[in-house]
């Protein structure tokens, strides 16, 4: 990691961020959660559809769950599958998978029979909790996997009484949450009862394995990156001292709409809360817009973290285009997984007042790595500057070994004391992005004078168009100008003549219309002729991913399904 003298972008940091946290201290979140439960216990942990779950009680039930675990075989170093969205069972199974000595493995509940039995299979999980909804399809896989131990949790465990009761009555049933379990599997609160007398648990140290997050889906078989306690806190840590000249520790609330199986939800947003202190609203399905519009009102969240599809979904929402929704506590909305078209970026800030920060990182590097400064200057199509304790390179694509200066573009390189493991068992895989303690991540950048660091894109979303090379992401900025159009994706399709060409697949705003000629004519007028899509097609809506990434790879794989 190169000296501190030699970061120029530690100039830009906001008034009261460090350039450095060290030394961390050799602490855990559940040494967090433990000490924020004997100084404060009635102090709000989270926030579920209107119910409060306190410290307190955060880390007793947390701590019942771990006895029921290890009185069901669970060890130190077994991996626990949580099978559930943003929900109070999902923090309290994490914390107390943690408090036995094991590691979680947050997956999607969503992902198909195929990919959720390859998760199980791949990380050996000897248990997992799963919600009511989904017990019949792990229980249909469990035959494959090592998964000895099943508990089953109702969403409605944790609502309201009032709420409670009208879910039982109109809504269990349709959602598939009434379910018989088989003999040996077991009900999370029964887990939980039988439990609560049982003495504390001494918990992990520092330099135990605390999560297995699955990542690499959109580009292949999806491997489990192994982060660490001490990791998951040093990232925590990072984004709560970049968040504090705007939010108020211990008071204002984070919505977690990031999904807990995805880094952004498990470690930006839920580890930031708990390290602040500052209540985190769970918010169970953020593709629900209505719900989660509703959500923002009765909460009322100082932070809103979320996808740049999800902020154009707010925007093209018809209670929002009216001015019915008050987004006046938002203080700091924070985008990443996917770039930030600068179009987004104006209308949502025009319309809520708060600013958008944007932050780039990878499942790789547990998190934290780049954000825009919260009050220091932005620069339209940087993705901000490192965090403290987080140094960045650009190397040559070619020969790794030759660094690049300012404007250059090159590999993105991260040199941080959080970085993953490895990927779980998976030794050659590891090599290809771990080299001399460094995370070598895949996507394309440059740095400037200032150390802003600006995504060209991923290496393998190149198009080369009769020879030149093409960024997807420079056409989609040119064509979500146009007030038509809410959404665009651009990859590269083959061509008899060109080899691959550029194409565009549009979705426009309701009510609105845009012809392929006018896309085409203002690309010409804003980008060179071999970077103008060759092709358009207006599509309902854009394949994406769990937590909202257009999937660029799919639009082209569907275009040359039909067309063999």
């Amino acid at each position: 990691m190169r000296p501190l003298t030699e970061r120029p972008w530690l100039s830009h940091y906001d008034d009261g961020v460090p350039a450095t946290l060290a030394p961390y201290p050799e602490k855990t979140l559940v040494d967090v959660v433990r000490e924020t439960a004997a100084q404060r216990p009635h102090h709000t942990a989270a926030v579920f559809k209107g119910a409060r779950l306190s410290y307190g009680r955060l880390d007793a039930l947390s701590d019942a769950f771990a006895a029921g675990l290890a009185a069901r075989g669970v060890v130190k170093g077994d991996r626990v599958a949580l099978i559930m969205p943003n929900c109070p069972q999902m923090v309290i199974g994490q914390l107390g998978v943690w408090k036995a000595g094991a590691v979680a493995v947050p997956l999607n509940p969503l992902s198909s029979d195929e990919e959720l039995a390859h998760a199980l299979a791949a990380t050996g999980a000897r248990a997992g909790v799963v919600l009511t909804r989904f017990y019949v399809k792990i229980k249909r896989l469990q035959p494959g996997t090592a998964l000895e131990v099943v508990i089953a949790t109702n969403i409605k465990e944790f609502l309201p009484p009032v709420l409670r009761l009208a879910y039982t009555l109109l809504k269990e049933r349709k959602e598939g949450d009434r379910i018989a379990l088989v003999p040996g599997d077991a009900w999370f609160q029964a887990f939980i009862r039988d439990h609560r007398t049982a003495p504390p648990r001494a918990g992990p140290s520092p330099s135990d394995p605390a999560l297995l997050l699955l990542t690499g889906g959109t580009t292949g078989i999806p491997k489990a990156a192994l982060l660490r306690h001490h990791g998951v806190l040093m990232a925590a840590l990072q984004l709560n001292r970049w968040f504090q000249p705007i939010i108020k520790e211990g008071e204002d609330p984070l919505a977690c709409v990031f999904p807990p199986f995805h880094v952004a939800g498990n470690v930006g947003i839920l580890g930031t809360a708990l390290v602040g202190r500052n209540p985190a609203v769970l918010v169970p399905n953020p593709r629900d817009v209505d719900d989660l519009l509703r959500t923002i009102r009765k909460e009322r969240p100082a932070v809103l973290p979320a996808v740049p599809a999800l902020y154009n979904a707010m925007l093209a929402h018809p209670a929002v285009r009216a001015g019915k929704v008050d987004f006046s506590s938002v203080k700091l909305c924070v985008s990443g997984a996917s770039p930030l078209l600068a179009e987004t970026k104006r209308r949502f800030e025009q319309l809520t007042g708060a600013r958008i920060i944007e932050v780039y990182s990878l499942t790789e590097a547990c998190m934290a790595a780049v954000a825009t400064p919260v009050f220091g200057t932005y620069k339209e199509g940087a993705v901000g500057i490192p965090l403290p304790d987080v140094d960045v390179r650009i190397v040559d694509a070619v020969d790794p070994s030759r660094e690049l200066g300012p404007g250059e573009v090159g590999e993105i390189v991260i040199d941080a004391p959080q970085l993953m493991e490895g990927y779980w068992r998976d030794p050659e895989a590891t090599q290809s992005m771990l080299r001399n303690d460094r995370l070598y991540t895949g996507d394309l950048g440059s740095l400037d004078d200032d150390g802003y660091l600006t995504i060209v894109d991923r290496k393998k979303d190149l198009i080369k168009a009769s020879g030149f090379q093409v960024w997807p992401r420079e056409v989609e900025e040119v064509i979500a100008m146009l007030p038509a159009v809410v959404e665009v994706g651009v990859a590269g399709v083959p061509d008899e003549r060109q080899g691959e060409a550029v194409m565009a697949w549009v979705v426009t705003r309701s009510g609105m219309t845009v012809t392929e000629d006018e896309i085409r004519d203002h690309c010409r007028r804003h980008l060179a002729a071999y970077k103008v899509p060759k092709r358009v097609a207006f599509r309902p809506g854009l394949p994406k991913s769990a937590i909202g990434k257009v999937l660029r790879r799919e639009l082209a794989r569907e275009f040359r399904a039909a067309r063999p």
